[in-house]
């Protein structure tokens, strides 16, 4: 039996682990960070919590004897990313990012990317009420800003105490064009900061975004670490996967 090591924690991680479950001679662990309370789990095998940095990953590797690793962690999981590709150069195990595509701007949006979140922190006014969807540990570099009023959505809560001028909202997509409209009306927001996380689950915002005229702060990803090989289709993650943990190929 040749092991798969999925890092996941997305919906693509998700749909290769479905993807790989029915193949013969394959056995597919998922991992999870453990960032998520009630957390989406794939089928087969799950492991949750970190493995303590790039040596730490190395040595689970070695330890359970994986054949090939896929990195189908957020577009934003840089330190992962990056422990993955050293964990990969350290122990000979190959190694496939696999990435949704990015969100790209349209004809009528109305987007200033960015390339980090204090940059996109810097870009609001006072006066201005803002439509936040970067996550709940980003929520800091937000609540100090002078005369700006949030609304944080997010799946779970952040740390308290939470300032008087934010108003967190719990929720998880799959999210309606029709409900993001009425929410940016409801609380008369003006602005929408978000990361370029990509896929269907929450293009809503945009949509609703471009209709209503709205501008929106985009935040680009980080770069990934240099080398490493990219997918963004879950089909041609899963015969790589399948290949690399069935023996060597050219």
């Amino acid at each position: 039996m040749r092991r798969v090591l999925i890092l996941g924690g997305t919906a693509e991680a998700r749909a290769l682990a479905a993807a790989l479950a029915g193949r013969p001679g394959l056995h597919v662990v998922s991992s999870l960070a453990g960032r998520v309370s009630r957390p989406r789990l794939p089928v087969g095998e799950v492991r949750e919590g970190g493995f303590g940095g790039a040596e730490g990953l190395a040595a689970w590797l070695l330890a359970e004897h994986i054949d090939a690793l896929v990195d189908a962690t957020h577009p934003f999981a840089a330190r992962m990313s990056a422990s993955a590709a050293a964990a990969s150069a350290a122990t000979g195990v190959p190694l496939l990012v696999l990435r949704r595509p990015g969100w790209r701007e349209g004809p009528d949006d109305r987007w200033r990317r960015v390339a980090s979140l204090h940059e996109a922190a810097a870009l609001l006014t006072p006066g201005a009420r803002v439509f936040l969807t970067t996550g709940r540990r980003s929520l800091p570099l937000f609540t100090g800003l002078p005369g700006v009023w949030l609304l944080a959505r997010s799946v779970d809560p952040p740390e308290p105490p939470v300032p008087a001028h934010v108003h967190v909202l719990l929720d998880r997509g799959p999210y309606t064009v029709e409900g993001e409209r009425a929410l940016i009306r409801e609380r008369r927001l003006d602005v929408l900061v978000t990361k370029d996380s990509g896929g269907e689950l929450t293009t809503a915002k945009l949509t609703a975004a471009r209709e209503l005229g709205l501008p929106v702060v985009m935040v680009d990803r980080p770069p990934l670490p240099d080398g490493v090989r990219l997918t963004g289709t879950v089909a041609q993650a899963a015969d790589w996967a399948a290949d690399w943990a069935g023996g060597p190929q050219g």
